[in-house]
């Protein structure tokens, strides 16, 4: 049994160890490719201050198209993921149907990036499935038409890809803020005032949540422009974007390119930066230009274009992610299925029966991999969280400031720290972490991978479970104690029992999370871990439909496992305790 000293004390030390897990990776990695790109590289036994890498990188052929690459997809996946959710939500805000669309976001950003990818390149190109609906009767093709649309030179498609999967995470990060700012009580002033919803949604409740989604909506910019996943399956390739450049730099034979792929690192760095400076230049023109209609007095400002494209938005991402998982299942199963025939001549398992073989080791590795790391962060993060309220109601029942300085201290960094991994380019600092590996003589492995997932579980985990955790009635612990139960006991015995559903839904998401990262399992794993989504990667550069479609509904699957076991096991254990259902919502 633990005991509430042995308890303190692992909430002391759980902060800490959060913070190295966040902060180190990151720091150390930019370290490891600042000084390649000014010529000290042990690896290729340079010591001397030098330039050259620099002049190489921007010498190179096509470098101002991959540059464009990684900043037109990084502003609008953002700019178009983030109308769609606004818009939604002002036109769903207070009725039945958000209520719904809020149990079906985990789901939605649970479907893997690289498998989304997949599907969407399944239905999209010539000989795909939507083209095959309006053959030969409609588009009179007997053959797939000569059209450039997946890997068209703008990445326009790589796109379109990216806002199907940010609009999920978006609405997540809004739908988790929107208590806070007490959403609900703003539009009933405004409506009581004759406001229509939207317009009293976009007046009072937009300005107030704006804030609390920046940080989200910067994370997606920083993805969106150095994606390298997204990009080999949807993006051009002559030139392709900087990020996929720099890491086929970075994997040459010629140990000499490994300065160059720092500098195209260090460059993806900036240019991350310098898109999100465009955003902060443009939220500050929208916001005057929206200030003055403001003052208009306008009662159905906005009305009809915000139901249009929220209503829209959502059905058309909500549609073509669902479209991209159908399509993915009927090509997993698909016998002979030549143009333009809109289904399969027959189905089979020939394709399952050829890879569940290969698939076995890549599975285990993937869970083993997953597991451990959402477990290690698990229990940091519940450690962490419970320091911060054991702290804070220390404050408040005792008037002492030490221990709340404290918990505002551990807040305040964590907080801050959460967002550095996901503002940061991975293809960045994980090109540093990898070197700086190796100068260690670490060799390459499960733990290595473990680690670097860790650096993008953890805000993922913290982020889904901080609400719900800060916001268990503060009575429970003061009735506990009247009650002569220890701390440990309580924490063990009835606290966590109270939070079992969140905390479940904040383990599938890290699990969704791990099982989808490729750049780091590729980079710190040096290659030599396989998972599903890195062999799914493989496979596409020259493996059949089928035999893709299958990886990719295995890592498709994996998470919805998750959220489904997330879903089932508290009403399992509550089945016979009808009061515990709130806590279940």
């Amino acid at each position: 049994m633990v005991s509430t000293k042995d308890l303190k004390a692992a909430q002391a030390l759980a902060p800490w160890l959060l913070l190295i897990f966040l902060a180190i990776p990151v720091l150390v990695g930019l370290a490891g490719v600042l000084l390649p790109s000014i010529g000290y590289s042990s690896a290729a036994d340079q010591q001397a201050l030098s330039l050259q890498a620099w002049q190489s990188l921007f010498s190179t052929p096509g470098l101002f198209h991959s540059v464009l690459l990684s900043v037109i997809p990084g502003l609008l996946s953002a700019l178009i993921a983030f109308i769609i959710v606004f818009s939604f939500l002002a036109t769903t805000s207070g009725g039945r149907t958000l209520n719904w669309i809020r149990r079906m976001t985990a789901p939605l950003l649970a479907f893997p990036h690289v498998a989304a990818a997949f599907g969407i390149a399944f239905l999209l190109t010539p000989s795909g499935f939507l083209f095959r609906l309006v053959s030969p009767l409609v588009s009179g093709w007997e053959r797939p038409p000569d059209l450039l649309i997946i890997n068209d030179p703008w990445a326009l498609t790589m796109t379109l890809a990216l806002i199907m999967k940010e609009v999920p995470f978006l609405l997540l990060m809004a739908l988790a803020a929107l208590p806070a700012i007490q959403a609900d009580q703003r539009l009933a002033v405004a409506r009581s005032l004759g406001y229509q919803r939207s317009t009293a949604w976009l007046w009072t409740v937009a300005p107030a949540l704006y804030p609390a989604l920046r940080l989200p909506i910067f994370a997606v910019i920083a993805y969106a422009s150095t994606s390298v996943e997204v990009a080999l399956i949807l993006g051009p390739s002559l030139p392709a974007p900087l990020s996929v450049r720099t890491l086929s730099w970075f994997n040459d034979p010629d140990l000499s390119l490994r300065n160059l792929a720092s500098a195209g690192a260090l460059l993806q760095v900036a240019i991350t930066a310098a898109t999100i400076g465009l955003w902060i230049l443009g939220e500050r023109m929208i916001s005057r230009v929206l200030a003055y209609y403001q003052q208009s007095g306008q009662r159905d400002f906005g009305a009809r274009p915000l139901a249009l494209l929220g209503r829209t938005g959502f059905i058309v991402t909500f549609s073509m992610l669902t479209l991209a998982l159908v399509i993915l299942i009927i090509q997993a199963f698909a016998g002979r299925w030549r143009f333009p025939d809109s289904f399969p001549d027959s189905l089979t398992l020939g394709h399952w029966r050829a890879q569940l073989p290969l698939l076995w080791d890549s599975l285990a590795t993937t869970v083993t991999i997953a597991v451990t790391t959402v477990l290690i962060a698990f229990v940091l993060i519940v450690l962490t969280l419970e320091q911060q309220v054991s702290s804070a109601r220390v404050h408040i029942g005792t008037g002492t400031h030490g221990n709340a300085l404290t918990r505002v201290n551990h807040h305040h960094i964590i907080s801050r720290l959460l967002y550095l991994p996901l503002l940061t380019p991975q293809i960045a600092f994980l090109f540093g972490y990898t070197v700086w590996l190796e100068k260690m003589q670490i060799p390459p492995g499960l733990l290595t991978v473990v680690l670097a997932h860790l650096v993008f579980v953890i805000p993922y985990m913290y982020l889904s479970l901080a609400d719900a955790y800060r916001g268990l009635d503060k009575r429970w612990p003061m009735l506990a104690a009247s009650l002569r139960i220890t701390p440990a006991r309580f924490f063990l015995r009835i606290k966590l029992p109270m939070l079992i559903a969140a905390l479940l839904s904040s383990l599938a998401i890290g699990f969704a999370v791990s099982n989808g990262l490729y750049l780091p399992t590729l980079l710190a794993g040096g290659g030599r871990v396989n998972t599903i989504t890195t062999e799914a990667m493989t496979m596409a550069a020259g493996g059949s439909r089928s035999t893709i479609a299958v990886w990719a509904l295995i890592q498709a699957a994996l998470p919805v496992l998750g959220f489904a076991t997330a879903l089932l096991l508290p009403r399992l254990i509550w089945k016979n305790r009808r009061g515990m259902k709130g806590f279940m919502q």
